[in-house]
């Protein structure tokens, strides 16, 4: 595995170097000498979640629980990168979730977070994926994940709007059905 990582990194260097050479820019210059390489294994971090399971997270962690009340871990901080211009946005996710006789350990909730954000990603499809991730790994009566997020797609090229902000919410079960739990989990955020 980590033969062909270190492969894949060393094919991407070679394409950042010939991105910044079409972009005219000396590659042999001192400062950008390791810049490649430097970028190829920033991005392989940050788009780990391609090689992650967040039902393998999960399941080491999944524990017996007797009770009915609502379980939220919130301000989860995510960095992801928009696939339309390759750009950041990150921001801050919430989760909630009804258990059915089971829970999952809180730090699995923000795995599951960073195996969906260290992808290329809208921010509508990373906040469903959270959401059907968790209701499909653990038994529930509802699970609802809410997401805030800036971009900088709008904010450093386009239409510019340095204040924007961008609130995406998923729900499932009782979460649909029941406007007085959502007002409950979406008071708990404020």
């Amino acid at each position: 595995m980590e033969e062909s990582k270190e492969k894949l990194i060393s094919e991407i260097a070679g394409h950042y170097k010939e991105i910044l050479r079409l972009l005219g820019e000396d590659t042999d210059r001192e400062g950008l000498l390791q810049t490649p390489q430097r970028a190829a294994k920033a991005l392989y971090s940050i788009m780990e979640g391609y090689t992650q399971s967040a039902k393998e997270i999960a399941s080491r962690a999944i524990f017996e629980h007797d009770g009915k009340g609502m379980v939220i871990v919130k301000d989860i901080e995510f960095y992801s990168m928009c696939e339309h211009h390759i750009l950041p946005f990150f921001g801050k996710i919430s989760v909630g979730y009804l258990p059915k006789g089971k829970i999952l350990g809180l730090s699995k909730l923000a795995r599951i977070v960073d195996v969906y954000a260290k992808r290329l990603q809208v921010q509508e499809r990373l906040t469903k994926q959270i959401c059907d991730s968790i209701s499909e790994i653990i038994p529930n009566e509802g699970v609802i994940v809410a997401c805030e997020a800036e971009h900088l797609c709008m904010k450093m090229r386009g239409v510019e709007k340095q204040d924007s902000a961008t609130v995406t919410y998923e729900a499932t079960g009782n979460f649909l059905t029941n406007p007085s739990l959502r007002k409950e989990f979406l008071e708990s955020l404020k």
